[in-house]
């Protein structure tokens, strides 16, 4: 078994983990608008590479984290900007705990 890792999208397509999305592609995953993206882009829920929209590529990982900052923002009432604090604290806590899991093994 290999060490790649796999989303499966609403639509039930699966995506390797190193896949880069187009926005109009991260948009249909996530059921969102172009704009609304946009503004988690700049809020930092996600981080694009590319110098303009037209030219941005997401990782496989931004389907996640977007899903993720929606249920907080309805769930928790945080906004985009509390959202990509939040989802930053949680990725640093399991990268801890790995390593600690690591250590411990």
């Amino acid at each position: 078994m290999n060490n790649t890792h796999i989303i499966e999208l609403l639509s039930g397509e699966l995506l390797e983990e190193n896949r880069e999305l187009t926005l109009a592609e991260l948009c249909r995953a996530c059921g969102l608008p172009a704009d609304r993206v946009v503004e988690l882009v700049e809020e930092g829920v996600v981080d694009p590479t590319g110098q303009d929209p037209t030219r941005w590529r997401f990782s496989a990982i931004s389907i996640r984290r977007v899903h993720s900052a929606r249920r907080l923002e309805r769930d928790l009432g945080v906004n985009a900007a509390g959202a990509a604090l939040a989802l930053d604290l949680l990725e640093e806590l399991e990268r801890l705990r790995a390593r600690l899991q690591r250590l411990e093994d």
